[in-house]
């Protein structure tokens, strides 16, 4: 569609019509995300709280509709890349962010380890190591202040802030660690996720780790009392590493908690559409 055509619908907008509006509406949406430079043109440029909001609407509609195709495409051809699925749920929440930046600080976390990484050091040196640069040197910590907050959940907050939840904190230590290939992998553990230092090969976790607690190293007969703590038996799934679908889908429900915790169920229902199209 032509830029002229497109002008002449978003100039409908402010119909008092439903009917004409809700075609226009339909119209714009279908256009995908091509059409958003104009329609926040046009935001910027109205007075009519009416189309204001009508504009908004129809910008997150888009939004939105652009997460769950880039979802989908995540979990179908791209799972192997955690930080792509980080990044796809950030969008939620922050669509216009600069994600040169994540990388970026990624990047910079990445090579201050290396700096001082050798090829003879124990896995236990290795995790010494990235604590000392993740959580002395750069400041990341567990959020204990606002465990809730969904905050902790967008992957550049907790870059940005330093602090976040069991989750998000061993995704960016994990993250790390690979990129390092050091290999260190998510432990989906009710109630409080963790790493671990993975024996390559057998593919089963040398010790776990509580990122949440500054790295400290846990045995296997930690996580056993823990799942006995919670009446449940070890299986699997609890103590082997888990896949980045399976850490993305609880990103989602651990997101749908925090906005349900302020009250916000009209995120708490959107995202909740999004865990449904991982579990499809």
């Amino acid at each position: 569609m032509q830029e002229n055509e497109l002008r002449a619908l978003i100039s409908l907008l402010d119909d008092p019509d439903n009917e004409i509006f809700d075609h226009v509406e339909q119209h714009l949406i279908t256009c995908g995300p091509e059409v958003i430079p104009l329609l926040e043109e046009t935001w910027e440029s109205s007075f009519d709280p009416l189309s204001q909001t009508r504009i908004e609407n129809i910008i997150h509609r888009i939004q939105f509709d652009q997460i769950k195709n880039d979802l989908q495409i995540w979990a179908l051809q791209n799972s192997s890349d955690l930080l792509e699925g980080l990044l796809i749920i950030n969008r939620y929440q922050y669509p216009n962010l600069d994600e040169d930046i994540v990388h970026m600080q990624l990047a910079e976390l990445r090579r201050n380890a290396w700096f001082h990484l050798m090829y003879e050091m124990s896995p236990l040196e290795k995790v010494k190591l990235l604590n000392n640069v993740l959580f002395r040197e750069f400041g990341l910590s567990g959020n204990t202040a606002n465990y809730h907050d969904p905050q902790n959940s967008f992957i550049h907050k907790v870059l940005e802030t330093k602090k976040g939840n069991p989750l998000s904190l061993a995704c960016i230590y994990s993250i790390i660690a690979q990129k390092l290939d050091i290999p260190i992998y998510g432990i989906n553990l009710p109630k409080h996720f963790v790493a671990a230092y993975i024996e390559e090969e057998l593919q089963t976790p040398l010790f776990y780790i509580n990122v949440f607690n500054r790295g400290q190293v846990m045995k296997h007969d930690d996580i056993y009392s823990f799942l006995k703590q919670l009446n449940l038996s070890p299986k699997e799934e609890y103590i082997l590493p888990c896949s980045n679908v399976a850490i993305i889908k609880r990103v989602i429900r651990n997101l749908m908690t925090a906005y349900d915790h302020i009250g916000n169920l009209e995120k708490k229902e959107e995202v909740a559409i999004l865990l449904a199209l991982l579990e499809e």
